[in-house]
């Protein structure tokens, strides 16, 4: 909720103005407050109320008038005994009559005519010093009876904290319950209510520290709910117990909530923590040891001693740094969380003042109540930040996604200029490998043809060869062009027609096996300059077959190898059964026609990425063709 980054420090006299306007509102709070705390409290009807009484403590007796406070704190193991009486009138016979205490300190026992009613000792929860707790105790009717009743008050102390007895009801049930039940909403349910929002908090703020580590004001605040919610839910140590030490050191941990609270504050708006800040925390923990080393009375004594000074000076820093923070920064959370913070003061100064005897009060404890009012503030504050950050992250999202858009954008521009590239490029590369097959083929029996006709030689048997060789190399080029969908067979089932055609002409037979049932497989990526490297080896090893080896017969096979389907690559295999011709590497050399015949071959093997095998021997010559299983994009070069 703050943005310290962007965040301009005002002009004087603005500044001025808003610390004014700041001031004022929290003057209008304070004034809120005290005229909050004058409004009556529920009571039961006055005709009920006993307010003379005899109160008999270490063997003497003296009249009082309730509320009555103890000057002193008793001796713990001695009671304040309080004597009323009331009269039930006979008309009333028959009705349900009651006694309601709306408030004591710290427990009570009441007696009707000698029987007791109620014990408060035995509700742990009722003798919370910092709670108005009411009770109301219904009288049995074989107690009472008609005229004058005695009522008896044992009130029990302590110490060092000091009895405090306050005005008792007797009469008619359906006369005191509205009143006990309105003061139980107000001091029992809805202090619960607020300590289980604040448990809830305390876990959330919890989880949200654990996930992001790095911002520690989470933490604290959570460690400073969970003090607050523990507060709420223990019980008060009446007696012996190996819980009584850790639930006196919970009850009074509220100087340490309060440190807490001081810590998220400066840690929250980015503040330098300061060089002795850590001071704040030794009150609250001075307590706590306390606690585990001296048990319930040694805790009280300390935190009389410590805890609410701690906790009023923890609120006033906290207050003058929210004050800062929403005037300098014009921080709405801080100047939100400031406005609880006054409220929590007041009403702590309130309570001081009253246990002090600096005001007349009837001992109500409203700071723990009014705690609730800055939860409030801290579930709102972090609630608005939570929904800024989506609104910045949705922001930020719809930004990304017109950035994302605008890149995938100018990416398909991109990716269509540099495809229309690339295909004129391919196409450019294709018409350079078209005119150098045809200047190699066609080209080269072109220049034969007329170097026959302008050295006079009109024999029509050279002429017609050579016309038919560049007629032959045409067909070859047309073909390769056609579109075959990276069928390889579709182009050699052309071939085979045209080159059984030409072996007829010299008497050979072609014997054509395809010895697998898919022949060969399809490569997508199978290119023109792909099948006119492939056709022109496999017409180089036919020529060599007709006019060198002098074979009979000639054999093309064609297959698959392989098995898996990554795996598989096509195979093509010339075998002739001529004389056959020694290979470079064997002992005798091959003539250097023959050699530079398979020299082209393995060129254009290698071009293809194919693997070219020749052997050769009396028997006949055997030309394996292993064709790649993917055919390079750029022609190969041979090493």
């Amino acid at each position: 909720m703050t943005d310290q980054a962007g965040a301009q420090p005002p002009s004087r006299t603005r500044w001025r103005l808003w610390l004014a306007g700041y001031l004022l509102i929290q003057a209008v709070i304070v004034v809120g407050c005290f005229l909050l705390l004058r409004l009556p409290l529920p009571e039961p009807p006055e005709r009920y109320r006993l307010t003379e009484a005899t109160l008999s403590a270490g063997g003497s007796e003296e009249s009082v008038r309730l509320p009555h406070l103890l000057s002193s704190s008793p001796d713990p193991n001695e009671s304040q005994l309080f004597t009323l009486s009331f009269a039930r009138p006979q008309s009333e016979r028959g009705m349900t009559w009651s006694v309601m205490v709306p408030r004591f300190i710290s427990g009570i026992e009441i007696a009707v005519n000698g029987a007791v009613i109620l014990d408060s000792r035995r509700d742990p929860t009722a003798n919370r010093p910092d709670r108005n707790t009411p009770v109301i105790a219904p009288i049995p009717e074989a107690l009472m009876h008609d005229g004058v009743n005695q009522l008896t008050i044992r009130l029990h102390a302590w110490g060092p904290l000091t009895g405090f007895l306050d005005q008792v009801y007797a009469g008619p049930e359906n006369e005191l319950r509205p009143a006990y039940d309105s003061r139980a909403i107000l001091f029992l349910a809805l202090p619960i209510v607020f300590s289980a929002w604040q448990a809830i908090l305390a876990v959330l703020l919890g989880v949200m520290w654990f996930k992001r580590r790095h911002e520690p004001a989470y933490g604290v605040l959570a460690v400073a709910m969970a003090l607050g919610a523990a507060q709420a839910f223990v019980t008060s140590p009446t007696g012996e117990s190996i819980y009584a030490g850790l639930n006196a050191v919970l009850l009074a941990s509220s100087p340490l909530e309060a440190a807490c609270v001081l810590a998220f504050v400066i840690a929250f708006f980015g503040l330098k923590w300061p060089r002795y800040g850590w001071l704040i925390f030794v009150p609250g923990l001075t307590v706590a040891a306390m606690g585990i080393l001296g048990g319930p009375l040694l805790v009280r004594s300390t935190f009389l001693a410590l805890g609410p000074q701690t906790v009023l000076l923890a609120l006033v820093v906290v207050s003058i740094i929210l004050g800062h923070i929403a005037v300098t920064r014009r921080d709405g959370f801080a100047a939100l969380l400031g406005a609880a913070v006054t409220i929590v003061m007041t009403f702590v100064v309130h309570d001081l003042l009253s246990a002090l005897d600096v005001i007349a009060d009837r001992r109500i404890q409203i700071a723990r109540l009014s705690y609730s009012v800055m939860l409030v503030a801290i579930g709102i504050g972090l609630i608005w930040r939570f929904a800024k950050a989506l609104n910045e992250v949705d922001s930020f999202a719809s930004r990304m996604v017109t950035l994302v858009r605008e890149a995938e954008g100018k990416l398909r521009a991109s990716l269509a200029l540099e495809e229309e590239r690339a295909q004129a490029a391919a196409l450019a590369a294709e018409r350079n490998r078209l005119m150098r097959d045809l200047h190699d083929g066609l080209g080269g029996q072109l220049v034969s043809i007329v170097a026959l006709s302008e050295h006079g030689d009109w024999e029509g048997e050279r002429i017609g060869e050579a016309a038919r060789g560049a007629l032959k190399d045409l067909r070859l080029v047309i073909d390769a062009m056609d579109d075959i969908d990276g069928d390889l067979m579709l182009a050699l089932g052309a071939w085979r027609e045209r080159t059984t055609a030409q072996l007829r002409s010299h008497g050979l037979p072609l014997e054509w096996r395809v010895l697998t049932p898919q022949g060969m497989p399809v490569h997508p990526e199978l290119r023109p300059w792909h099948v006119i490297q492939v056709l022109r080896l496999l017409d180089e090893a036919l020529t060599n077959a007709v006019k060198h080896a002098q074979a009979k017969r000639i054999t093309i096979s064609i297959e698959t190898v392989g098995y898996a389907p990554e795996g598989q690559r096509g195979r093509i295999t010339v075998e002739d059964d001529g004389c056959g011709f020694a290979v470079a590497d064997k002992a005798q050399p091959s003539t250097p026609k023959v050699a530079r015949g398979l020299n082209n071959m393995r060129r254009r093997a290698t071009r293809c990425g194919a693997c070219l095998e020749v052997t050769s021997g009396p028997g006949g010559t055997k030309v394996r063709l292993d064709l790649p299983r993917e055919f390079p994009s750029a022609e190969l070069t041979a090493g």
